[in-house]
């Protein structure tokens, strides 16, 4: 394999809470090649999110960020990330309106995020800002680059931020959310952006989010992150066809059909609720929650190793005796 756009290798967020350590992100390690889609998967405080942001330089105050992140072989952890934000490295946050001030207009910040990285006329870069906005399907780009954000409804104030983060064309994107709090036909408008920026540039993306369709239909590869660390990954369609960790299995399981015709009453549902990072058990942190756990489970906590079919990874004691598919492992929930 050549050498990964983005190495991340042994990563650690530890936060403080109420005067202790907080193990929030523990050991994780993934790579991202050129071109390539990488989705961060997991319930909410598992971890997904604080990846993105010690990633990116940019960690909660008060947090301790420990282990290697790579860029092109460059290592920016503990370094200054001159020239890579912008230039090299764009994020497409959940919320529009954080990276959004309501102030300018939209191609006004646009044609400032142009200007911030490349040395060029402010009518050059203002064409730029309009192509980018045409590029993710803003219709009459060139007037509605003088509107304010307020102006835009929250799918199109979504699609000029991915136009804000790709119109310098960086190598890598890490997008936390980008579709959260939006209907499923402006996810999917906004999803098609994405995807088409993406074409046009080049760019590698690291998707994050709780939606296992969308990581279907657009990711290579999948992380699935529980309490803070991998407990599997690999390429997408081994991993969600045999999973070899049954949290994948359960998240996979806990799907309701497609189809509004095929849901019954019943859904397969994963008991209890995620560890608290404060009080992680001392074994297999899913343990508490999994059907087959056993002594060693409590015990010992799991390396992520080999499992399943080539390039896919679990971390489980007893990876080799799911059943495929190992869906049937979880219990069932009434939906109304």
């Amino acid at each position: 394999m050549p050498e990964p756009l983005l190495a991340v290798r042994d990563l650690h967020v530890t936060l403080r809470g109420g005067g202790h350590a907080v193990p929030a992100v523990r050991g994780l390690s993934f790579e991202v090649h050129q071109r390539e889609v990488v989705a961060l998967v997991g319930e909410s405080g598992a971890g997904k999110s604080l990846t993105a942001r010690a990633v990116l330089g940019m960690p909660p105050h008060g947090a301790r960020v420990t282990g290697s992140v790579r860029l092109r072989g460059r290592e920016l952890m503990g370094e200054s990330y001159a020239g890579v934000w912008g230039r090299r490295m764009a994020f497409v946050p959940q919320d529009a309106l954080t990276v959004l001030s309501p102030v300018h207009t939209v191609g006004d910040q646009i044609t400032a995020a142009v200007r911030s990285v490349a040395k060029t006329s402010r009518q050059e870069a203002r064409s730029r800002a309009v192509a980018a906005l045409d590029r993710v399907g803003i219709a009459d780009a060139a007037r509605r680059a003088r509107a304010y954000p307020h102006e835009f409804s929250g799918g199109m104030r979504q699609r000029a931020v991915i136009a804000m983060a790709m119109v310098n064309e960086p190598e890598l994107v890490i997008a936390d959310e980008p579709t959260t709090a939006l209907d499923p036909a402006i996810e999917a408008q906004v999803l098609e952006a994405l995807a088409a920026a993406r074409e046009a540039t080049g760019a590698a993306l690291v998707l994050i989010t709780h939606d296992l369709r969308i990581v279907a239909r657009h990711a290579d590869r999948v992380v699935v992150m529980y309490a803070g660390r991998a407990v599997e990954s690999g390429p997408v369609e081994p991993v969600f066809r045999a999973p070899r960790a049954p949290y994948t299995a359960g998240l996979i399981a806990s799907l309701p059909p497609a189809e509004v015709d095929a849901v019954d009453r019943w859904l397969p549902s994963i008991d209890g609720a995620p560890p608290s990072p404060t009080h992680l058990p001392r074994g297999c942190a899913f343990a508490p929650r999994c059907p087959l756990a056993r002594q060693n489970c409590e015990d010992e906590e799991p390396a992520l190793a080999p499992a399943g079919e080539p390039g896919q990874l679990a971390a489980c004691h007893r990876s080799t005796e799911l059943p495929v598919p190992a869906t049937g492992l979880f219990s069932r929930k009434a939906t109304a």
